[in-house]
């Protein structure tokens, strides 16, 4: 199972981005999925996330500014982030629980994209 990030960069303060996170492999169940950050001396923190029936849950520094949504057909989970703010600047990472074939034996597992850089600066 690969977790593909990608959408951060450098943006003004309230200003707005979009990442997005691809899921790949022999994928049979998509669980809760959800994007985490770590800004730098920080310790990696849950900004948001979505389970399979849809209930989000969102740090409350970011609720009302994120919203996180998945596409299952495509299975990718999204982050839009408006109202940016320079404390909002971090590497973010992607998660998802995924059920998948290793063979023909169905396993579970917590998966990790790469980080994808966001910064808020004038």
């Amino acid at each position: 199972v690969q977790l593909q990030a990608s959408g951060g960069g450098l943006v003004q303060p309230g200003g707005s981005l979009r990442l997005s996170c691809a899921a790949s492999g022999s994928i049979w169940s998509l669980n809760t999925m959800g994007w985490y950050r770590q800004a730098p001396g920080k310790q990696r923190e849950l900004v948001a996330s979505i389970s399979s029936g849809g209930t989000t849950n969102y740090a409350d520094s970011v609720k009302g500014r994120f919203t996180i949504s998945t596409d299952n057909a495509k299975k990718t989970v999204y982050l839009q982030m408006n109202n940016l703010k320079p404390e909002d600047t971090a590497v973010y990472y992607c998660n998802a629980d995924v059920g998948y074939y290793s063979g023909f034996i169905r396993k579970f597992s917590s998966s990790w994209g790469q980080g994808t850089q966001v910064t808020v600066s004038s």
